[in-house]
């Protein structure tokens, strides 16, 4: 009976974008990233309730996502 051969696992970050995937990624997590800010700032203004900034977290998720991933390579 064979035995498999043994496998090497490689523990390092492989890049699967380019330079042109980084940069969409990063500018749109930028553009979430002003929307967000802008929209934090106009329900202070208005003064809202504290509850209305958690309607926020999906943008800044998104804005941080994008960051993230361009700098991972991802």
């Amino acid at each position: 009976m064979r035995h498999p051969e043994p496998v090497d696992v490689v523990e390092e970050c492989v890049p699967n974008i380019g330079p042109r995937g980084r940069r969409a990624r990063l500018l749109r997590g930028a553009a979430a990233l002003w929307l967000g800010t802008g929209a934090a700032a106009a329900l202070v203004v208005r003064g809202a309730a504290p509850a209305w900034h958690l309607t926020l977290l999906p943008v800044f998720a998104c804005a941080a996502l994008g960051y993230f991933q361009a700098r991972e390579k991802t």
